[in-house]
């Protein structure tokens, strides 16, 4: 198993504008980890900064008790569909490929080993048939299974993606959790920003309800009450309720 994600007060600013302040949670491998909350709370910057993409203004983030900045060859990390140039001249198996860079090295042939585990992934997220179709020449499900794909072939430890369900088919979702729980179930760290509070919520196992500060984590039964949802939502929220 690996070890847990330590986020300790853990502060973003914009500029002026405070993003996320004092943020301090302990993120547990073999868990499927959602983070909620209304727009605007930071779900996506605490991913972000925790990963170093952006400058933190306080507190500190450790993986096995070193900066999780400092190992990202352990991170696979999936943006925004919106945050991906879907125009860019690269079919799906460059695409699945580009997760095999980091361990191959920049202008340097990929083994057998890297081509297998390409090969490997796109055949978990059902797009194998589709490997030298442009990326851009897809559906908005499709592209996010490639990119699905994509982190699988990293081998990493660590799994972060941010709203992996926008503009997805039902087909997609469904590859998706799947996978999620298959990772999950080999000891790996799973951390979703999700912005749905429908009927998808029960499939994670731990939330992290933000707005700008940390309301809740833990359990979704624990998180899931209504003083949180109301303190997070200023009451103005509904989501699917049964097993949730």
């Amino acid at each position: 198993m690996s070890a847990q994600i330590a986020v300790n007060k853990l502060g973003v600013c914009y500029r002026a504008v405070e993003a996320l302040r004092e943020i301090s949670l302990n993120i547990q491998p073999g868990r499927v980890t959602g983070t909620i909350g209304p727009n605007g709370a930071g779900k996506s910057t605490l991913l972000k900064a925790m990963l170093g993409l952006i400058p933190i203004q306080d507190g500190s983030v450790l993986y096995a008790q070193q900066p999780l900045s400092q190992q990202l060859e352990r991170v696979a990390y999936v943006p925004q569909r919106s945050q991906i140039d879907w125009t860019y001249p690269a079919t799906v198996w460059d695409v699945v490929m580009m997760g095999r860079v980091r361990k191959t090295g920049w202008f340097r042939w990929f083994s057998a080993i890297s081509r297998q585990k390409a090969t490997e992934a796109l055949e978990r997220v059902d797009m194998l048939a589709y490997r030298d179709r442009p990326i851009g020449q897809l559906s908005g499900g499709q592209q996010q299974r490639v990119f699905l794909a994509r982190s699988l072939s990293q081998d990493g430890e660590i799994f972060f993606f941010d709203e992996p369900f926008v503009g997805v088919d039902q087909k997609t979702e469904t590859i998706i959790f799947k996978i999620f729980r298959e990772l999950a179930a080999a000891g790996k760290i799973v951390v979703v920003v999700n912005h749905d509070l429908g009927e998808s919520i029960t499939h994670f196992d731990d939330l992290i309800l933000l707005n700008k500060e940390l309301i809740a984590v833990g359990d979704r039964k624990q998180v899931l009450r209504e003083e949180n949802l109301n303190r997070a939502y200023s009451g103005k929220v509904a989501f699917y309720a049964h097993a949730a």
